[in-house]
């Protein structure tokens, strides 16, 4: 009787065991620190925008939110579009949805152009604390339109995330306080708000797009929409501070910085898009503050705190545990099977979206 209970007991022991070791092979897969590592990358060109931003703004009094994105457009343009013409189907696209592009590019103008506006009256504390707010619109938007079902343990990853965010602005606000009120603290954290709200709708979009039709069509017509939308409103609002640049090596190297980063964010994101999620991509977004932090311990003599550590850690724990459990979309018999073209070869895949 004893040598059958400790049979039982030795069992049960080893049965825990392999539950462990695949539950952290679940977690640590090839695929989740890929997707981990890919979001890094965005968060770090992501990063890359605001230095160069504020480089522009603090050494040359340059305010061009606008300006800066346009380069970003006509690069997706001149590279992507070329492809989509050479493939065949570029008049089709245009005619089929050549307008809800146009609807896209728009909002994702004026998402850019609200947030870097937005500095020029707010501090960086209020921006870090508002611009989460497009998690919850991308949670909220997700359960809508691509009928996510999220599990209890994305909602804890979610707000664990946060708390990491929470640490930073923390250490931010009581550590440095090289941050004041700003010019106008209302209308800055207004347009921060608004401009989260627009990249929560506009990443939405994104992953339904590029899960739906191609990688190469989305960057086409966002570069072709945005230089349209962007070049207008460049032209409207932002010609006379251009006319008064003084042009030379810092600033026109400020400028292509700011264009090549943002130019590889819009690249690279399509493709952790179409892996993962749109709530996985803004999740991996907040580690940026982390980064811009300690580049600012070196270029804008910020003040260091263990915080910072503490921010980060929470964050990337938020991200890998969002990752080890699978997102349930709609049942099987609302899957809509859809031909996705791949930028190499066409391939017919299963995408859970509302019929």
């Amino acid at each position: 009787m004893a040598d059958e209970e400790r049979s039982v007991v030795n069992n049960t022991q080893s049965t825990e065991n392999i539950s462990i070791s695949q539950r952290c092979r679940t977690i640590f897969s090839r695929r989740n620190l890929g997707i981990l590592f890919l979001g890094q990358m965005l968060s770090l060109c992501l990063c890359g925008t605001g230095i160069f931003s504020q480089l522009l703004e603090q050494d040359h009094h340059i305010k061009t939110p606008t300006t800066q994105s346009f380069l970003n457009y006509v690069l997706l343009l001149i590279l992507f579009m070329s492809q989509l013409v050479y493939r065949g189907g570029f008049l089709e696209v245009l005619k089929e949805r050549g307008w809800k592009y146009l609807v896209l590019g728009l909002i994702d103008v004026e998402a850019n152009y609200l947030v870097v506006k937005a500095y020029q009256y707010t501090n960086l504390t209020s921006i870090q604390v508002l611009d989460c707010f497009s998690l919850p619109t991308v949670l909220v938007l997700s359960l809508i339109f691509l009928k996510v079902r999220y599990k209890l343990v994305h909602y804890i990853s979610v707000v664990v995330c946060l708390v990491g965010i929470a640490c930073l602005v923390t250490a931010d606000y009581y550590g440095s306080r090289y941050y004041g009120p700003g010019s106008n603290q209302i209308l800055g954290d207004a347009l921060v708000l608004c401009g989260s709200i627009l990249y929560g709708l506009s990443n939405v979009s994104q992953e339904f797009l590029v899960k739906t039709f191609s990688r190469v069509e989305f960057l086409a017509m966002i570069g072709l929409s945005g230089s349209v939308v962007s070049g207008i409103q460049m032209a409207v609002l932002e010609r006379h501070e251009l006319s008064s640049i003084e042009w030379n090596y810092d600033v026109a190297f400020y400028f292509l910085g700011f264009a090549v980063c943002l130019f590889l964010l819009y690249t690279l994101m399509p493709i952790a898009l179409k892996i993962s999620s749109a709530m996985v991509v803004n999740l991996s977004l907040l580690t940026a503050d982390f980064y811009t932090l300690l580049l600012g311990l070196l270029l804008f003599k910020y003040k260091f705190s263990p915080l910072y550590f503490a921010a980060f850690s929470l964050v990337i724990t938020g991200l890998v545990f969002y990752n080890s459990k699978s997102v349930p979309t709609l049942p099987p018999s609302n899957r809509t099977y859809l031909q996705l073209e791949d930028e190499n070869s066409p391939q017919e895949t299963e995408l859970n979206v509302c019929c």
